[in-house]
């Protein structure tokens, strides 16, 4: 039969993600608007925003922050290009960003000797085989599988090499072992529900050391170079930033970390992320024809959940579509690389009450779109 309770919000779309409950866009500081980036104020918003992202996520004492252009994408390729190349380099790639990083690393930066372990979706490569004599590149989670690292256990403390974490759909929910990541790299879009374009790179003392030690041999555009007469550019941590900023995006991002605090903290982010998961899971567990593509319990994403469902193609695209023209799930279609499937964004600012409206949609959708025997 064909449900009656539809979610009170139907976006569950993996980036740009669902707006914190209760978002008001009016309820925004928009002061800033039509002044400068450079301005006192300008820079003490783009300041807040780093100080406050590192006090809620708890980072080591000598890690950074900096608001750098391009997203998280722009993040991760800023540190690729200044920081790679000193040594060896391992790539681990299982999903379609993370495959993205391999294409630069061995067809664009053209390091020799690159070592990439791959996976197929749904799986993880061996992480025993990953040498951190190199510096190693990989992602936390796979938001187009649905596949994370299950923890941190695997990284050694006393590597030579650098780890450079794409964490776009883990930071804010998921643990971040910090200690064992040198530079890590989000955007506002995913996890907060923020606005896009602006990527958010972090960097630990061992990543500083290497940035002021070491000058790759290729040239940097502006908007990659960090450092100035051989030191790192402070000023970059403290919101003075290479690039004009959105203060519209700033003040929503600022909004979003107000929201985490008013929560209680990152805890309190991830404990509903987890919360969102295991809606999914009990359904999953209950019919036989959709199942999680992580094939590892414990390495099934509580953010960009993946699914497989029994039906041909076609049919699974079918199901999309007519779930979004229902108006009970919006953009839930598996990323164009990966197989054929849902996904599901279960980040902090998806509501439980909401996911747990749509499952019933799921079935329905399942069985209305069944070819005829």
């Amino acid at each position: 039969m064909k449900p009656t309770i539809k979610p009170a919000n139907a976006n569950f779309s993996s980036g740009p993600c669902a707006k914190r409950p209760g978002y008001d866009v009016n309820a925004l500081q928009l002061n800033l608007l039509g002044r400068s980036h450079r301005s006192a104020p300008g820079k003490q918003a783009l300041a807040l925003a780093c100080s406050q992202t590192a006090r809620l996520l708890g980072l080591p004492e000598g890690y950074r922050v900096a608001v750098v252009p391009g997203s998280d994408t722009g993040a991760v390729e800023m540190a690729m290009w200044s920081l790679l190349g000193e040594r060896g380099v391992d790539a681990l790639d299982w999903e379609s960003f993370s495959a993205g990083w391999v294409t630069d690393i061995v067809k664009q930066l053209k390091l020799p000797g690159a070592t990439v372990h791959k996976a197929d979706y749904g799986h993880l490569p061996d992480l025993a085989k990953v040498n951190f004599d190199n510096d190693v590149v990989f992602v936390w989670n796979g938001t187009t599988s649905g596949v994370k690292v299950p923890d941190g256990n695997w990284i050694p403390d006393d590597r030579k090499g650098l780890t450079i974490c794409d964490a776009t759909s883990a930071v804010f929910a998921m643990e971040l072992p910090w200690h064992k990541l040198d530079v890590v790299t989000f955007s506002w879009q995913k996890v907060l529900g923020g606005e896009g374009a602006h990527g958010m790179l972090i960097l630990g003392p061992r990543a500083v050391q290497r940035l002021e030690a070491y000058s790759p041999p290729w040239p940097l555009p502006k908007v990659f170079r960090m450092k100035s007469g051989g030191k790192l550019n402070e000023g970059l941590f403290r919101g003075e930033t290479i690039n004009t900023p959105s203060m519209l995006c700033v003040a929503d991002y600022l909004d979003a970390l107000n929201w985490v605090e008013r929560l209680g903290g990152v805890a309190s982010t991830i404990a509903r992320s987890e919360a969102n998961l295991q809606v999914i899971r009990e359904f999953v567990q209950s019919h036989d024809w959709i199942s999680f593509l992580a094939r590892d319990p414990a390495t099934l994403s509580n953010t960009s959940v993946c699914l497989s469902v029994a039906l041909p193609e076609e049919q699974v695209k079918q199901m999309v579509k007519l779930l979004d023209a229902e108006g009970v799930a919006h953009d839930i279609g598996a990323y164009k690389d990966a197989p054929a499937g849902l996904r599901i964004w279960c980040g902090a600012t998806v509501e439980a009450a909401d996911l747990q409206a749509l499952m019933p949609w799921l079935a329905w959708a399942f069985h209305s779109v069944q070819p005829a025997n």
